[in-house]
């Protein structure tokens, strides 16, 4: 009977092997693969990444309607899509890790102020430059006392960009250079109040922020030059040569030289750059007058709470909105894998013990920025592509879990040991014991501490944003970079915040009173 079956399953094996070898013989030949500008094309968009945080006049939120974004650059997106055949699509991140969501496939192509630099030349495809650009040093007017040379800068206190040309030059002559990740305006406030003594930064953020400052001063000439292009993903030349024949044609049409006259940036240097034709003599650079009408003098606090924070409300509630929905799911993942951990290192084998200690040790003694970043960045390395809200939740919950599991280690610990036995005598399996006997009180303990570890949470998730995601926080720093406030827009976030928190705060006085009535009627 048993050879019978084998030779059956035999004989099947060999079918249906002939089968499929026939299959694959008569199969295409394998369709080859569209290129990245083929599917750009069939998407009908081109996805460019961007940081609305830096400010004027790059990409930011209007700040008349917050809830679309201007810019020099966001027109140029727009009309190098139109010459592909195509719709622009913003797509949020890190300045400063722009190129890395690049290169990971996050987007097609980067117009953000990307230096046209060699090395950036080793992580992506730089198109022609389209725009130049000077730096500008900026000084407290009425200084006497201000560095207004490089040579005066060595030993100064210097605010600017990380990885920029600027901060380039001040570490080689010597300055104590102070980088800001929180937008332009930041930089020239600390110089203002005195916190630095001068800024260094390319000359379309100096005449948008620097300049029209009263209390401050930009020096005369140039200390520096800086050329703008277009990232595109390593080895995409196809992509590469379809931009560089948009800018060429944006160029010779004076479509360039139109655009930057509107934001007040047209200059001789560019105009030698394109070569193309230049705007009207009586051009009117009416973005840049409409942005300092915005906010180049602040409104007052309770003009601002009538007139200009409704409008922000949308803006904050999507943020809101993704905030809880990642801090809800990556919660979820951390109460089940802690309560697993915790069972293992109170209960399990010594085995089992030991690596849930070293899990737990490992996750809550490493910062949990890196541990995202590796999850996002690094996985990739192994073939592994996460969408950012996976990644995010993923890297939140497993971090999250470790601490978890120590609430809940410390909630069994707190039973008395000989409950269990007694549990055990009354003919309870040790399962039983730990679902109807020791949970319940052991979660009394644990609960205040868990609502705490979901309140941190949902500040924690503010991190995700590294991974291209909008949520609270990002859209706090980037409606208070474009509408010059801070206070007041820092003031609405700290609620919505509070409206996120309370609620779960009140649930988890609720739950801990009922099961505090549950244990006295029992006992």
């Amino acid at each position: 009977m048993a050879k019978g079956v084998f030779t059956l399953l035999c004989c099947f094996f060999l079918l249906h092997l002939r089968v499929a070898t026939a299959r694959a013989d008569d199969a295409p030949a394998e369709v080859p693969t569209k290129s990245a500008l083929e599917e750009i094309r069939a998407r009908g968009d081109l996805r460019w990444g961007n940081d609305s945080q830096g400010g004027a006049p790059y990409v930011f939120q209007d700040p008349m309607d917050p809830n679309h974004l201007i810019g020099f650059e966001v027109e140029l997106a727009d009309a190098l899509a139109k010459k592909l055949g195509v719709h622009a699509r913003p797509v949020q991140g890190q300045w400063d890790g722009l190129l890395d969501l690049l290169a990971r496939g996050d987007f097609d192509v980067v117009i953000n102020g990307i230096e046209a630099a060699d090395e950036k030349k080793r992580v992506c495809e730089l198109s022609r430059p389209y725009y130049v650009a000077a730096e500008r040093l900026t000084v407290r007017r009425g200084d006497k006392g201000a560095p207004r040379s490089l040579e005066a800068l060595r030993g100064r206190r210097v605010g600017t960009l990380p990885g920029s040309l600027a901060a380039r030059i001040l570490e080689r002559e010597g300055a104590l250079v102070l980088t800001y990740d929180g937008g332009q305006n930041d930089i020239y406030d600390d110089l203002r109040i005195g916190r630095t003594d001068a800024v260094l930064l390319d000359d379309p953020i100096t005449r948008y922020y620097g300049a029209i400052d009263p209390a401050l001063e930009v020096v005369d000439g140039a200390f520096g030059e800086i050329q703008y292009a277009v990232g595109v993903r390593k080895g995409d030349t196809e992509t590469l040569g379809a931009v560089n024949r948009a800018i060429d044609q944006l160029a010779q049409e004076g479509t360039l030289a139109r655009l930057y006259a509107r934001w007040g940036l047209w200059n001789d240097e560019t105009a030698r750059l394109l070569g193309g034709s230049g705007p009207p003599k009586d051009a009117i650079p009416e973005a840049l007058e409409s942005w300092r009408a915005a906010v180049g003098k602040p409104l007052p606090f309770w003009e601002r709470v009538r007139d200009r924070y409704p409008a922000t409300l949308l803006v904050f509630a999507k943020g809101a909105a993704l905030t809880l929905a990642i801090s809800l799911a990556s919660m979820a993942l951390a109460v089940v894998l802690g309560v697993l951990l915790a069972l293992l290192r109170v209960y399990g084998p010594k085995p089992l013990r030991w690596l849930a200690v070293g899990y737990i040790e490992v996750f809550r003694g490493t910062p949990l920025l890196i541990q995202l970043t590796m999850v996002y960045f690094g996985l990739p390395e192994l073939g592994v592509t996460l969408p950012p809200f996976v990644a995010g939740w993923l890297a939140l919950g497993l971090n999250y879990a470790a601490a978890e599991a120590e609430n809940y280690r410390a909630g069994l610990a707190s039973v008395p040991a000989g409950q269990l036995d007694a549990a055990r005598m009354l003919g309870l399996s040790k399962l039983g014991a730990l679902r109807h006997v020791i949970a319940p009180q052991a979660m009394r303990v644990a609960l205040p501490p868990a609502t705490n570890d979901f309140i941190a949470l949902l500040k924690d998730s503010s991190l995700v944003s590294v991974v291209t995601l909008t949520e609270l926080t990002k859209s706090y720093v980037s409606l208070a970079s474009a509408m010059r406030d801070h206070l007041g827009l820092g003031l609405l976030v700290a609620l919505f915040y509070l409206l996120l928190s309370l609620p779960f705060a009140r649930l988890s006085r609720h739950v801990e009173d009922r099961m505090g009535a549950s244990l006295r009627r029992a006992a």
